[in-house]
């Protein structure tokens, strides 16, 4: 008989998400009108000049060949402008820059790309899923550190190159962060990159939230360090700053020589995204950005919205300072059943889909992801539900607890 638990699958874990996915397509069908909060996946269409380039690109048959794995000299250019621009960082376009389908793929074929079986690498739990299981896929080994960028973080990269054997490769680092919407600093990119040029680790930053802030000071890049390009590359996609997610266009920008050995790895692997694509990106980052600010604010919006609902529901949630999520602390009645079993409740009772916590990271199970991908009509709705939910916790956990001891 063949052998069917193959080497890398046995070392991933049955997706958490996938379960709340299953329930919420078993209450559609069922004609429940659930309100989908759950994934990062933006409602509002993609700029209409960035479509209309798209289309013009499209109808040329020149473009239905195949492009190039790098990325179009165009949009690698754009790329680099957007650099100048936006962080007055200069990146050379055909060395320290690179296209991706989006910003999950290029992450893990780097990881592909650097790691050997055995390697250990340092990331954030709770996290995005691909930044831990990018490098398991690719016969690593991954050692949790607090996802915090404070100096609790930094005394975990001390142990982490202490107590590991061997020594890590590298370092994970999400901000503006998902799931917590946490924001970084210049002055901890600055002890991340000298204490990781002293040791000799690479950074792969992940940027991917960098224009969905809500402050008066924009998110920095890591490669404003001063010598942040001896070790570190980032990562940036265009899916949430202009509501692109289905076009799967991504960036890597900064050290060569991880840029060299990401290219390298892609041109076996594909000739790039779509020309078409890749010049309706160039139109987005080198048009009007007033799109761009008007995304911001609608998320802003949102945010506000949801939060000021759901506090008045007993449900207090902390205001995110970036990103399209907030990290929920479960309510105190729920805390002992865990993000999950939480999740399905507030699904089947009140209609509402989030993300729970487990499904980043062990140190994310006292807490759910709430996506603003609803307006603010229907957040308010979910509030509403929720209220009552709660209002009557007696009775739902009784009945909870109840159907787990007849199972």
């Amino acid at each position: 008989m063949l052998e069917t638990e193959f080497y890398r699958v046995k070392r991933l874990p049955p997706y958490v998400f996938a379960e709340v996915n299953a329930m919420k397509a078993r209450a559609r069908a069922a004609g429940d009108d659930i309100i989908d909060l759950g994934m990062g996946n933006p409602d509002q269409p993609t700029p209409q000049h960035i479509v209309d380039k798209l289309a013009e690109a499209a109808a040329n048959p020149r473009a239905h060949r195949y492009s190039a794995s790098r990325g179009i000299p165009g949009l690698r250019r754009a790329l680099a402008a957007y650099y100048e621009r936006r962080f007055n960082v200069t990146v050379d376009p055909d060395t320290e820059t690179i296209v991706t389908l989006g910003s999950k793929e290029g992450l893990a074929n780097l990881a592909q790309a650097i790691t050997s079986p055995g390697d250990i690498v340092l990331a954030p739990n709770p996290s995005y899923p691909i930044h831990a299981f990018g490098f398991i896929i690719a016969g690593g080994s991954v050692r949790h550190i607090p996802c915090e960028p404070n100096q609790a973080f930094l005394d975990a990269l001390e142990r982490g190159v202490r107590h590991s054997v061997p020594k890590p490769i590298a370092v994970l680092l999400n901000y503006p962060s998902n799931p917590t919407a946490l924001l970084a600093n210049l002055d901890f990119y600055g002890q991340v990159v000298d204490f990781c040029r002293y040791h000799g680790i690479w950074i792969l930053s992940d940027m991917a939230y960098s224009e969905i802030y809500f402050g008066d000071e924009p998110p920095p890049s890591i490669l404003q360090v001063p010598g942040a390009r001896e070790v570190a590359v980032e990562f940036t996609s265009l899916s949430k700053s202009y509501n692109m997610p289905g076009w799967r266009i991504g960036f890597a920008a900064g050290n060569r020589h991880l840029i060299g050995a990401l290219t390298r790895i892609k041109s076996y692997l594909d000739y790039g995204a779509f020309t078409p694509v890749q010049v309706a990106a160039t139109a987005a980052l080198n048009g009007p950005q007033d799109c761009v600010a008007e995304i911001r604010s609608l998320y802003k919006d949102r945010r506000d919205a949801m939060v000021e609902a759901f506090d008045q529901t007993g449900w207090s949630i902390p205001s995110p300072p970036a990103t399209m999520f907030a990290w929920a602390p479960l309510p105190p009645a729920f805390a002992h059943l865990g993000s999950l079993e939480f999740s399905k409740l507030l699904l089947q009772e009140a209609k509402v889909a989030v993300s729970p916590g487990i499904g980043f990271g062990e140190h994310g199970d006292q807490h759910v992801r709430i996506a603003l991908v609803e307006n603010r009509q229907r957040i308010r709705q979910a509030a509403r539900n929720i209220k009552t939910f709660l209002s009557n916790y007696d009775k739902v956990l009784e009945d909870s607890e109840r159907k787990r001891t007849e199972v």
